[in-house]
């Protein structure tokens, strides 16, 4: 005799996508944009998830804008909400890679970007974008508490 299958609750990702301009007001814009996307998905402006993605976002989008820019061609930001985690992807229209995390000298103006991201970020890589030229840059940041705030976000029903 065989036992019924437990019933599995259906995971559904949750996902924001936005496309902006490639300008220091965009890059701007995505970080504005992804606080108030994790506000509505549980995970108020001032808790350490949504400080790291804040930081995160930021620093993705400012590299985006600075060294990932064509002229005409927009920048995307994509969150989801995984199982466990918060997923940043910041995707640009240049296919050269991204630069060497490295060491910024104390007085240069730039460089700690990549080193934010990977002290902030439980996993990151760099990978081809999936529609179109260019990379993506894509990191996670693992939540804490993770099942409570997917039931709230309708991620997941609870079980019946």
């Amino acid at each position: 005799m065989t036992t019924p299958p437990t019933p599995q609750s259906p995971v559904t990702v949750r996902t924001f996508t936005q496309r902006l301009s490639a300008t220091p007001r965009g890059a701007r814009l995505a970080r504005h944009l992804a606080l108030d996307q994790l506000r509505e998905w549980g995970l108020p402006y001032d808790c350490p998830v949504s400080e790291a993605v804040a930081v995160i976002v930021a620093e993705l989008a400012a590299n985006a804008v600075t060294h990932g820019r064509i002229p005409g061609r927009d920048f995307e930001l994509r969150l989801s909400l995984v199982t466990g985690s918060v997923r940043v992807e910041v995707s640009d229209t240049r296919a050269e890679p991204v630069a060497v995390v490295r060491s910024a000298g104390r007085l240069d103006d730039g460089g700690r970007g990549l080193l934010l991201v990977e002290a902030l970020a439980d996993r990151w890589e760099v990978v081809e974008r999936e529609s179109g030229p260019g990379k993506t840059v894509r990191a996670e940041v693992d939540v804490p508490g993770w099942l409570r705030l997917a039931r709230r976000a309708g991620v997941i029903r609870a079980a019946l």
